[in-house]
């Protein structure tokens, strides 16, 4: 019987892990990549204390701190969560199960995808949604970014150090990155910007070839690449609550109080799959609210 399972490995995972163990709170993580979708990030440059580091680093700092105090990070998948009376059953694909007075739900979010016409063919062929992943592939070649986010740009900015043409296809009239990402981008000639444009279908026959495009771009709606970066979003990963009464909001994230609580007993949540934090979904978001909810759960286990 644990105190607490924590169920997520990114930064509300890992933080919450390092407070509920210095609060003696006995808990174990479980989360296939420790760091999550940070590990995916090119640079932070917003993390107090390191004006740059890359996000597989920060992630690897960050699962050595966790395991400093024993802390075990189990990286079996979670297929189902599971609430008897006042326990909960962990059942795992290895076919264990865990049991819990509390869980910390904090399985962050996934990619959203274009849903267009080949993007499913392509994924791997040319269709990416990691350029730390995948940019290396596309070294002297031409690439897009669709999207007009810090992480699109940030993605973007990436890859104008290894391919030799760089598209970012935006739906809207202007990107909506953040000033110092303009800058960056602004100042690498290799980068180009098509505006109030949307990506319909991607084409091409054993690799991408061409994005089909909703505007003419230099007289063709055609876009000849070699690669596509989708950059347009995530989606709160809350598949595992389906079956259990927890409020979302209109979007689909947790809804949290103001100690991480969801509306279901002993169920806490942290990180980007709340609505916590005015939606403001960082690193140092999600590692605040992780820390709020091992605050809140160590009160809850000693009454």
């Amino acid at each position: 019987m644990q105190d607490l399972i924590i169920i997520g490995a990114g930064p509300a995972g890992l933080s919450a892990s390092v407070y509920a163990s210095r609060y003696g709170v006995k808990n174990t993580i479980l989360g296939q990549i420790p760091g999550g979708l940070t590990t995916e990030t090119h640079e932070i440059g917003n993390w107090l204390g390191d004006a740059a580091i890359s996000g597989a680093e920060f992630a690897q700092k960050a699962e050595a701190h966790v395991k400093s105090f024993g802390t075990e990070i189990k990286a079996n998948k979670v297929l189902a969560i599971k609430k008897k009376e006042d326990k909960f059953f962990i059942n795992l694909d290895n076919d264990e199960v865990l049991e819990s007075k509390t869980v910390l739900l904090a399985t962050g979010t996934k990619h959203r995808h274009l849903g267009v016409p080949g993007e499913k063919e392509f994924l791997g062929k040319g269709v990416s949604y990691c350029a730390t992943c995948d940019g290396f592939f596309y070294r002297g070649k031409t690439v897009a970014v669709i999207g007009g986010s810090n992480s699109a740009a940030a993605a973007a900015s990436h890859l104008g150090n290894i391919a030799d043409k760089v598209y970012i296809v935006y739906r809207k009239e202007k990107i909506r990155a953040e000033h110092f990402w303009q800058k960056t981008i602004a100042a690498n000639p290799k980068i180009e910007i098509i505006n109030n444009t949307n990506v319909l279908e991607i084409k091409g026959s054993m690799m991408l070839e061409e994005l089909v495009l909703d505007n003419e771009y230099q007289g063709s709606k055609n876009l000849k690449v070699n690669g596509l970066f989708v950059e347009i979003g995530l989606d709160p990963n809350v598949e595992l609550i389906e079956d259990l009464d927890v409020d979302l909001n209109y979007e689909g994230f947790i809804k949290i109080r103001p100690d991480g609580k969801t509306s279901l007993p002993g169920l806490w949540a942290a990180g980007d799959i709340t609505d916590g934090s005015n939606s403001f979904r960082q690193i140092v978001t999600a590692a605040s609210e992780g820390a709020i909810a091992a605050d809140s759960i160590s009160h809850c286990l000693k009454q």
